[in-house]
């Protein structure tokens, strides 16, 4: 039988990480998000409802006038926050409203409105030349197919599921980071890629609201599943979630 425990003896503390090595993320990271058990059918209907009934009217917070713009913003929004590229693009679109006008004020004036967001100088030349090519090939709209955008200069799947979501109405699923988080951490829709995720989505999410999902579920990430900390505490969709570390009480500050 073993002894019984010395009271006076502190208890056993997790061995230091390395000096110079950052331990794991209690919560996972973006790079490699905590995995849940797959949620039931009825479990994830019920997890999209209950966040569609705490924001019943979704919006995209990126600041746009037509689909150019919207295009040229989400472009504009890779690995970067749409508070960020909010504050740019006002000038930038005074200044270029339209396809011809963002050409001829070319890569340089482009830069100048844009140098406060991450990867600027690759941005600038891409906007430029997504610009031309939409004047080229399409008389200066953009277009309402998932190839014809592909096929534009910074322009991969995300990003044209977010134009022909927004702009032109369709039921798309666009995975950016928090999406990709909340599918794998909580269950709804576990994925080792965007594209996995974005599919299980589809399939999961009620079709009648399926169109508003990449809203609710962006906004949920953004605010409430947050990367560090998820704010489960006042989370709308808690009594579905699969995620075994769920933080029900707000850290003391």
């Amino acid at each position: 039988m073993p002894p019984a425990a010395d009271s006076a003896t502190p208890p056993e503390r997790r061995p230091a990480a390395p000096r110079g090595r950052r331990p794991a993320p209690l919560h996972g990271s973006a790079a490699a998000p905590r995995r849940a058990r797959l949620m039931s059918a009825d479990a994830a209907a019920g997890f999209i409802r209950a966040l569609a009934q705490a924001t019943p009217d979704p919006q995209t917070e990126l600041l746009y006038t037509d689909p150019y713009s919207l295009l040229v913003a989400v472009v504009l929004s890779a690995q970067t926050t749409d508070a960020a590229v909010n504050r740019a693009t006002p000038a930038l679109f005074a200044a270029a409203p339209d396809p011809a006008a963002m050409v001829a004020l070319g890569e340089a004036g482009v830069a100048a409105h844009i140098r406060t967001i991450g990867l600027w100088q690759a941005k600038a030349r891409n906007v430029v030349a997504l610009s031309r090519l939409l004047l080229e090939r399409h008389g200066g709209a953009v277009p309402e197919t998932r190839e014809a955008l592909e096929a534009l200069p910074g322009v991969g799947r995300k990003t044209a599921n977010v134009v022909l979501n927004v702009a032109f109405g369709a039921e798309t699923m666009a995975v950016d980071t928090h999406i990709f988080r909340i599918g794998n951490r909580t269950g709804l829709a576990p994925g080792r890629t965007p594209r996995e995720v974005e599919d299980r989505l589809v399939k999961r999410c009620p079709p009648a609201l399926l169109r508003s999902a990449h809203h609710w579920l962006i906004l949920h990430g953004r605010y409430v599943c947050k990367a560090r900390l998820p704010e489960c505490w006042r989370c709308a969709a808690r009594a579905f979630c699969n995620y075994r570390d769920k933080v029900l009480v707000a850290p003391a500050r």
